[in-house]
């Protein structure tokens, strides 16, 4: 399998929270293999996992909002891990200070661009509410692939931003048009051309990453589900039929209408079938869990494929909306795969330990009740 390759070690050992959610203050020292914590719903064990991803790729999992991972009350908030990259020691700090400003240091010096700090850490979490990718708008997709890709690929990033601020532009043209102002068609080509300069690639990158992930995800999915159902991912694109040159002006019209731009890389989607069929209304909630799991593994193939450094695993609440079956699959997966540093939570701490009992790498087990922390015997 992809994942056995020899990748660069990347840990954390350990981490500190301050007014971070629930959290005022906490400590923890974690182990290499897996870091399991167990705790009621709204105890806080997925706000460790959330603190984790927020140093990797400097935003909360769940929060587009910085403020909203403040402790309630609390007038500042900071959360601290200590990386270990082949040996090497990296102190990394991220949080909002009293002036509400968010700041991201990396061994005590400030980062001159938020931007610069993705991918130097790759993360793959997998939380029960992403069988929203399945139900939700094609906008949830995309940011699935936008995630992966940028960990990995510095210049889609910056596409990516340059793209979207073009958009905002662009779109805000339109408004004004639409409000009364005299049409300028040049006005809009400003923003135009680095939609199609940005696009292009875009597209491309977006194309190869299904490409390339697909047979990965199908293996992940074959092992869940015993090989029970055939599976797919389809990349949707207007741009793999036309230029965005021309889809621009031909829809040109509709778009002074709309006020919006209604073609372009923002309207990809992402196809998710079973037994050729579409996954939103055929599979069944135990197939939906185990695609997306899949899905999710299969980006962590391609992240330590592409960044030469095994991610940072976090699985949150792993039994929920999946049957026991197809949970001990996945978790023998992570024996028998050889992943890096794995966090798992689950709200029955007898039910984590027994399914990983037979586990053989190193493990820790934390109980954790209103953001007080027990450590159990390993």
């Amino acid at each position: 399998m992809a994942i056995l390759h020899s990748f660069a070690a990347m840990l954390i050992r350990e981490l500190s929270l301050f007014h971070f959610r629930n959290y005022s203050e906490a400590g923890f020292s974690f182990e290499e293999g897996l870091n399991c914590f167990a705790g009621k719903n709204g105890s806080g064990k997925t706000n460790v996992l959330d603190a984790i991803h927020y140093l990797c790729l400097t935003r909360s999992f769940f929060h587009v909002q910085d403020v909203l991972n403040k402790q309630l009350g609390a007038e500042m908030m900071l959360v601290k891990g200590v990386f270990d990259k082949n040996g090497s020691e990296e102190v990394i700090t991220c949080g909002i200070n009293q002036n509400s400003r968010k700041v991201l240091k990396c061994n005590g010096k400030e980062y001159d661009r938020m931007a610069d700090h993705i991918g130097r850490f790759p993360v793959v979490m997998i939380v029960p509410s992403q069988i929203n990718l399945i139900y939700e708008g094609s906008e949830e997709r995309r940011r699935l692939l936008d995630m992966a890709i940028s960990q990995t690929n510095k210049q889609y990033l910056d596409d990516l931003m340059r793209y979207n601020k073009a958009l905002e532009q662009r779109n805000r043209q339109l408004k004004q048009f639409g409000q009364g102002r005299d049409f300028d068609r040049e006005l809009l080509h400003i923003w135009e051309k680095t939609l199609v300069d940005t696009a292009q690639r875009i597209c491309v990158v977006r194309q190869q990453y299904v490409s390339e992930t697909s047979a990965i995800f199908q293996e992940q999915y074959g092992i869940i589900s015993n090989n029970a159902e055939h599976t797919e991912i389809i990349y949707q694109s207007e741009l793999l039929n036309a230029s965005l040159v021309d889809l621009l002006e031909q829809n040109l019209s509709k778009d002074l209408v709309l006020q919006r731009t209604t073609s372009g890389i923002h309207k990809d989607d992402l196809l998710f079938n079973i037994n050729g069929n579409p996954l939103k209304k055929f599979g069944s909630q135990g197939q939906q869990k185990s695609f997306i799991v899949a899905l999710k593994l299969a980006e962590y193939a391609y992240l330590a494929k592409h960044s030469g450094i095994q991610p940072l695993l976090l699985l949150d609440d792993i039994f929920e909306k999946i049957d026991s079956f197809r949970a001990v699959a996945l978790l023998r997966m992570l024996d028998e795969s050889k992943f890096g540093q794995v966090f798992i939570t689950d709200t029955d701490m007898e039910r984590l330990q027994k399914a990983l009992e037979h586990n053989r790498v190193k493990k820790r087990f934390f109980l954790i009740d209103e953001g007080n922390v027990v450590i159990l015997e390993k």
